[in-house]
């Protein structure tokens, strides 16, 4: 038989937590960096649209409200 000491399973139960730990860990870090890196993405579009509007650029600002929608989209909003 093949069976495991009661000191082995619980080394086992703690590094199956281990990972599973490091999984939420690694899975909150990435949707962090993911909501910076499109607020970082949205706050230099709204400065290129009041540009265009501040030049009157009314075919760039159309195109970059566009963008924005996606973006938007993007944020589930």
């Amino acid at each position: 038989m093949n069976e495991k000491s009661y000191t082995e399973l619980m080394k086992i139960g703690a590094m199956k937590r281990q990972r599973k730990e490091n999984f939420v860990q690694d899975l909150y870090i990435e949707m962090l960096l993911s909501e910076i890196q499109l607020n970082v993405e949205r706050e230099k579009l709204l400065k290129k649209i009041d540009r265009a509007i501040d030049h009157r650029d009314k075919q760039n600002f159309y195109l970059l409200s566009k963008q924005l929608v996606e973006i938007n989209k993007r944020f589930g909003t």
